[in-house]
């Protein structure tokens, strides 16, 4: 198992809700829908933190509880909360854009001599091996 996630705690081998930090997250889920952005609702609700751990807790599903965490949140907040997380990504453009990378090309065109030294300087052996290199082809 992993970390326990924020708003419980284990006494005797068991999850319990620690009713502190469970209000904090309560909190951020109401401010949340209330139109705050994530880092601000997260600091309303007193949990020092930045945007991007603001919405891995919100996503995280054992709040709704499970069989090892009792629930925090209602289905209906967490599927709201979800559904305005979209909402407000597809108004900024955030949905939909794979970012598209060039796969780097390495030069493999050229011929090499046969290596017949070896130098324990790997200084050395790198100068003597692109020395070997006679022709590029292109």
């Amino acid at each position: 198992m992993g970390h326990t996630p924020y708003g419980y705690k284990i006494e005797n081998g068991c999850a319990i809700i620690d009713e502190e930090n469970a209000d904090k997250i309560r909190k951020l889920y109401s401010n949340y829908l209330t139109g705050m952005p994530l880092a601000k609702a997260a600091s309303e609700a007193g949990i020092d933190t930045y945007h991007g751990t603001a919405k891995r807790m919100m996503e995280n599903r054992h709040y709704l509880g499970d069989d090892f965490y009792p629930a925090i949140i209602d289905k209906e907040i967490f599927e709201s909360a979800a559904a305005e997380r979209i909402k407000r990504a597809n108004k900024l453009g955030r949905l939909n854009h794979k970012r598209v990378i060039k796969p780097s090309v390495v030069p493999t065109y050229f011929h090499l001599a046969a290596a017949v030294q070896h130098y324990d300087d790997p200084r050395l052996q790198a100068e003597y091996l692109y020395s070997l290199i006679e022709s590029e082809a292109v």
